[in-house]
């Protein structure tokens, strides 16, 4: 029996996966690819974007003359801060420049000037000023640094709206990709920021991310979607599945926690403290703040197993220890150890007095202390005079009983869970194809809760 499916292409900035569906949102079936990265027309390493669309177009050919699936729509969800421009006749123009390309400071310093200073400009914006992650910058980087490429410009799109263009043939914008830190959104007007006028630099209305356009795939009728921001669809699940205000903490290598509830403007101070809005698949602003959690915790963990003669993964096996807790609580009360600083990217290059510890578990619980203050003070950041009871945590460090029970502890007038749902940037860009399709109302998303016990 063929199963009527929705096909989601997750195109992450390391795995890229196809999920497939069905349209009560049960993973039929998935996979994951790695691409090596390439380099661009500057010799900074970027995604292989020809293989990405070959992959793509592979896969849709695969998929739509399977015995096993009716494919009835398509959605692309992508990590953001990443543009495309196309020329006259819709055929590409760049390689896929990496956010993490160094752009000059004069790219950006002349517009936060004409508009009120870089503070001013980046509260206006829910933007802090983060070079080429600010993605509108790209464009004018691309029109001061490569005017001849720029001149050949037609149309501009975030990367999942491109993907899906090379499907419909549909130029498309939506709020969740504009609203990822871009430099280009104006929140106090709700509109594109006038400085891209200013400079003749026009992009599509954006549409509802649910919208969808009928293609013909190997001669089979679908629909496709016009794509959505990686975080957004992550956050989308909840939105649906959650009928009391809450806070959800993204965790791996970023920590990222996301307040859907909190719409007052960001402050100077919430920016220099890495804060930022993204926005829902509702259009509305999430107050969000950041942490370098996992690479801070990686880092340091291999500084304790140099030390401590203990195996890579033996972190893993240490559960909570209330004694040793109280003790570090009594000798140290609230102070880091490793951070002490507080967010710091050259952890690697840090040495700490670890004879103070009389083993792993001990040094290592010190570690999720410090993990848990630096999340709770972010949270902080984006929780003042909310009403949010529930704080949610998903992804690597959900899975560590110390850093949530720690977590827990910071926060004694809420509750909270780990969450299970895996693949969620999947299946929350699944979500909103088949509430486009079919509506959701009879669809249960499982959020796979736990409560968690306060340490």
């Amino acid at each position: 029996m063929k199963h009527d499916a929705v096909l989601i292409f997750d195109i992450g900035k390391t795995n890229k996966k196809i999920m497939i569906f069905d349209l009560s949102l049960k993973v039929l079936h998935q996979e994951e690819e790695i691409f090596p990265e390439i380099t661009d027309d500057d010799g900074f390493s970027c995604d292989d974007i020809d293989k990405v669309e070959t992959w793509i177009f592979d896969a849709l050919t695969r998929y739509s003359e399977s015995s096993s699936y009716t494919i009835k729509a398509i959605n692309f969800a992508t990590y953001g801060a990443t543009l495309m421009y196309v020329d006259k006749n819709g055929k590409r123009l760049t390689p896929v420049y990496n956010y993490l390309k160094e752009i000059p400071e004069s790219i950006s310093e002349d517009v936060y000037q004409r508009y009120g200073g870089k503070a001013e400009f980046c509260r206006r914006s829910a933007s802090p000023a983060l070079s080429m992650l600010n993605s509108g910058f790209q464009i004018r980087w691309l029109k001061k640094v490569k005017p001849e490429v720029f001149a050949k410009v037609e149309q501009i799109m975030h990367f999942p709206q491109y993907l899906s263009y090379l499907l419909t043939g549909k130029v498309t914008s939506e709020f969740t990709s504009i609203g990822c830190h871009t430099a280009m959104w104006d929140f106090d007007n709700m509109n594109y920021h006038p400085w891209l006028a200013s400079e003749n630099i026009s992009l599509p209305q954006p549409q509802p991310v649910n919208s969808i356009y009928t293609v013909q795939v190997n001669g089979k009728k679908m629909e496709a979607g016009i794509g959505i921001h990686d975080s957004s669809a992550s956050l989308a699940p909840y939105l649906r599945g959650c009928n009391d205000e809450f806070l959800l903490v993204s965790t791996g290598t970023w920590c990222i926690s996301m307040n859907p509830f909190n719409h007052t403007p960001l402050t100077e101070d919430q920016l220099a403290k890495d804060c930022l809005c993204y926005m829902s698949i509702n259009g509305t602003p999430v107050k969000s703040s950041r942490v370098f959690l996992g690479h801070m915790h990686d880092e340091t963990l291999k500084t304790l197993n140099s030390y401590f003669p203990v195996s890579d993964d033996y972190y893993k096996k240490v559960q909570p220890d209330a004694a040793i807790i109280k003790s570090l609580r009594s000798s140290r009360g609230s102070s880091r150890f490793f951070f002490k600083e507080g967010i710091d990217n050259n952890q690697s290059e840090k040495t700490f007095n670890l004879n103070q510890f009389k083993n792993f578990e001990e040094a290592y619980h010190q570690l999720m202390l410090d993990c848990a203050s630096l999340v709770a003070e972010s949270i902080d950041l984006i929780l003042s005079g909310n009403t949010v009871k529930k704080i949610f945590v998903t992804g690597g460090f959900s899975k560590n009983p110390i850093f949530t029970g720690l977590l827990a502890h910071h926060f004694p007038g809420m509750e909270v869970y780990t969450s299970e749902i895996s693949n969620a940037t999947s299946l929350g860009c699944a979500m909103i194809t088949v509430e486009k399709l079919v509506g959701l109302d009879a669809v249960k998303i499982d959020l796979g809760l736990k409560k968690q016990e306060v340490l």
